[in-house]
């Protein structure tokens, strides 16, 4: 993760926690930095670029995230349910991106809510 990236992100949201001394003795990055990693994807699952509808983010820390440091990152489908909206049926997919250090010990995990609707699932399989 590098110090540039980290610092035009957290200038980007006005966030400059990070240069701030804390008492890990290094500088942290912002809390959402994870939104900028690669995590891969999941095989036979391909959506749109556009169309969805971010439904929810959380993020969970076991310990901040170090500037400069390693992460090894992957991305699960924990869940999916449909529900029915007011103009038809809503498809929900509930995903974390997992983040780990070198020795494998978890940083954090970024939970997210994603909402297909019934137009963008037809044009998903079209």
């Amino acid at each position: 993760m590098e110090s540039g990236a980290v610092r035009k992100f957290a200038e980007a949201i006005g966030d400059f926690h990070y240069m701030k001394e804390n008492p890990y003795g290094k500088r942290v990055a912002p809390p959402t930095f994870p939104i900028t990693f690669r995590y891969g994807s999941i095989e036979g699952l391909e959506l749109p670029e556009s169309g969805l509808i971010h439904g929810d983010q959380r993020f969970e820390y076991n310990r901040p995230l170090f500037v400069g440091e390693e992460v090894f990152c992957t991305l699960v489908l924990k869940d999916a349910f449909e529900k029915e909206g007011k103009s038809g049926p809503l498809y929900f997919l509930i995903f974390e991106r997992i983040g780990e250090d070198r020795e494998g010990k978890r940083i954090f995990i970024a939970s997210s809510t994603v909402i297909v609707t019934e137009a963008v699932r037809k044009e998903m399989n079209a």
